[in-house]
C-alpha cells in the first residue's frame, strides 16, 4: 500500500469520499488543507505540469461559475500566480504518491498508479466525482504573493 499526500478543501464532501476510497484500499493518507497551505510556484507547479492550463482550475469555484474568471484565458505564469493568490480556484484534490503528483481525482489514473484497476473502477468513479453538490457558495480571501 502507498503513502498518499492528499490536499483537500476542509469540509468538501467529494474530497471526503475520495479519501475514504483510498483509505478503504489500505493506503495511508496524510491529509493537508489545500486552502491554508502557503503555496509557492515551485511547490504547486509539479502538480500542474503536463496538464492543460484550463484543467488546473476548479470549475465549481464561485469565481468561475460567475464568469469572473475564465480558465481558458490564462498563460501558465498568470494562471499559477492566480491559483496561489486564490487557492479556492485550484482543482481538487492535489495528490502526491512518491514523486508522482496529480491534480483532480481521475480514478482510473489513481487506481492504475496504485495497481488496483478492476471492473469495479467505473462503478466507484461515480462515488469519486469532482462535481460540487453544495448549494452555498464557498469563499476565501485572496492571498498576496510573498516577494
Amino acid at each position: 500500500m502507498a503513502d498518499v499526500l492528499f490536499y483537500e478543501k476542509p469540509g468538501c464532501a467529494n474530497n471526503r469520499r475520495q479519501r475514504k476510497l483510498l483509505e478503504a484500499s489500505g493506503h495511508r493518507l496524510t491529509v493537508c488543507d489545500l486552502l491554508s497551505t502557503p503555496w509557492q510556484p515551485e511547490s504547486l507547479l509539479p502538480f500542474l505540469q503536463g496538464k492543460p492550463i484550463e484543467t488546473w482550475f476548479n470549475r465549481a469555484s464561485p469565481r468561475i461559475k460567475s464568469g469572473e474568471v475564465d480558465p481558458c484565458g490564462f498563460d501558465a505564469d498568470s494562471a499559477l500566480a492566480l491559483l496561489i493568490r486564490d487557492p479556492l480556484l485550484i482543482r481538487r484534490p492535489l495528490i502526491q504518491i512518491g514523486e508522482w503528483r496529480a491534480i483532480g481525482f481521475d480514478l482510473r489514473e489513481v487506481a492504475f498508479l496504485l495497481g488496483q484497476v478492476s471492473d469495479e473502477t467505473d462503478k466507484v468513479s461515480k462515488l469519486a466525482s469532482e462535481s460540487c453538490h453544495r448549494k452555498n457558495q464557498c469563499t476565501i480571501t485572496e492571498r498576496k504573493l510573498d516577494p
